[in-house]
This record gives structure tokens, sequence and C-alpha cells, in this order.
């Protein structure tokens, strides 16, 4: 898959340019499905008002808002109990899956559960454009900083690994909501491998393999 992996979804101008140039057409040619699973799992998120306004295109994440030709709703926790002739086609067919924030372990879970995880290997044209847990589902790790949720397997902070490394979001200056560049240092201290610390305005482009930064504010590289 091309993956946009963000922090808090598509807040600049770079940050679409960099969508639109993985798409490969304009957004308002493109179809894309949204994903609110991780909101569910997360004390701070769902269920509720969040999910609306995430699927709603009403947050203060621009996803869904983008223009698209048409939006649906792939509801991950839902898939394991209909055949998958009615979800794959509909996967395999769509531009981009727009992933909500929230918990990763719980979108994790889910992402397994249902079969999508299975499937993203041979979506070679879609775009996988991820928001905060959306993002970090995609790496090896969280970090026990991130853990809100405990899988039925128990402790655990692995996800799925399809880069190779690990995502701290919400990079905010001191006293500001988000995560402190001290607190993130604390974070890659537990974690091996290179990590990626970026905050709201940056995103992570992958294409197959090759690792682009995309940002208009702040963000740092941290080898393992």
């Amino acid at each position: 898959m091309k993956l946009l992996l963000t922090s808090a979804g598509v807040k600049n101008a770079g940050i679409r340019d960099a969508l639109v140039g993985l798409l490969g057409k304009p957004i308002e040619e493109s179809t894309a499905l949204c994903i609110p699973t991780a909101q569910y799992g997360h004390p701070m998120v769902g269920p509720g008002v969040r999910p609306w306004q995430f699927i709603s295109g009403t947050s203060d994440n621009p996803m869904v808002d983008l223009g698209w030709a048409s939006v649906g709703v792939l509801e991950l926790t839902a898939l394991p109990s209909i055949d998958e002739e009615r979800w794959v086609p509909l996967v395999r067919e769509t531009d981009a899956l727009l992933v909500a924030g929230g918990d990763a372990l719980y979108l994790c879970h889910w992402m397994r559960e249902s079969g999508l995880a299975d499937l993203l290997p041979s979506l070679d044209r879609t775009v996988w454009v991820g928001l905060s847990a959306g993002s970090m589902v995609m790496t090896p790790r969280i970090g026990q900083d991130f853990v809100q949720w405990t899988p039925p397997t128990g402790p655990d902070d692995t996800t799925l690994g399809l880069v190779d490394f690990a995502i701290c979001p919400h990079l905010a200056p001191d006293g500001m909501p988000g995560n402190s560049m001290a607190e993130a240092q604390e974070w890659a201290a537990s974690i091996p491998g290179p990590k990626y610390v970026i905050d709201d305005e940056t995103a992570i482009e992958v294409v197959d393999g090759t690792v682009r930064v995309v940002s208009e504010g702040q963000w740092t590289h941290l080898p393992g």
C-alpha cells in the first residue's frame, strides 16, 4: 500500500499535495472509505460524539471533508459477521482508506479479526491515510505510554509492523496539549529501532519502502 501517516489529518497544503500525488488524481475524482474503529477503544475518544464527527467530516482533523467524489464507512467490528463478498470488493475498488485516531491496539485487533490486515498486502493502488492511532497501527510497536486498551491475548504494545519505524504523534511545545519533546524522548528510549516524532502539521509518506517527511511544522527522526 501507499501510506500517508499523519498526526492530525490533512492539516495543510503540503500534506494535501502529498495525498493527491499518492492518489495519482484529484481528490474530487477519488473515492474513500472512512474507518472510525480505533475511536471506540480509547477512553478519551469514543463511543459517542467523536466517531460521528469523524464520519460526518465535522471534526478538527481534516480527512472525510476534503471533497472526495464519494465517502463510505467501513466499520471493522462489523466485518466478521458478514460475508467477505460484501466488503472485500468494496475495499479493493476504493482509492483511499481514511483511518481515524483513537486506540492503536484496538484498531490493530479489529484489523486482524476482520481480515483487513490480511488484505492490505494486495492493495497496491490504495492509499492508507492514517490519523494518529491510524498511523501508529502500521508501526512495529507503539510503546507503553500509548497503551490504553488490553488485547484479549494479554498486555502487549506490538502492532502490524508494516513499516520499520515507530511514531510519536502530536508533538507540541511545553505546556501545550500534546506530547512535549521531553516526553517523546522518554517514550523513544523504551522502543528499539528508528522513531519519528511529528507534530500535527506533519505527515510521513511511505511508498515501496521509501520514506519522505512532509511538514509545515516540527518533527524529528530518532535513530535506533
